[in-house]
């Protein structure tokens, strides 16, 4: 039995993008990359969770969230306040998509 596979000559984004999953895979894979970011920083300037907490004014469990990388419900506010704390800015670039 010769079954065509629907995907063959397809980019991993088209297939993502038909399955209906593009946008929570790359905010998922965003918010990874956020958090792998932010645990750096705070390994760079030695600083501790409860210090940031202090700096950007928020509880612990907030900051938590924001540290959850599966968690990606995230504002603008709360990521700057942290990369501020952290000594860092936030840069968000658009481009285009390669569909």
């Amino acid at each position: 039995m010769d079954k065509k596979n629907k995907f063959v000559g397809s980019n991993f984004d088209e297939t993502l993008n038909k399955e209906g999953i593009l946008a929570e895979t790359e905010a998922l894979a965003l918010k990874r990359v956020i958090t792998w970011k932010l645990g750096k920083a705070m390994e760079e300037r030695k600083i501790t969770k409860t210090q940031v907490v202090k700096q950007m004014h928020t509880s612990l469990a907030a900051f938590d969230r924001l540290l959850d990388p599966t968690n990606t419900s995230v504002t603008l506010k709360s990521l700057e306040r942290a990369a501020i704390a952290l000594g860092k800015r936030v840069h968000i670039e658009f481009s285009d998509l390669a569909l």
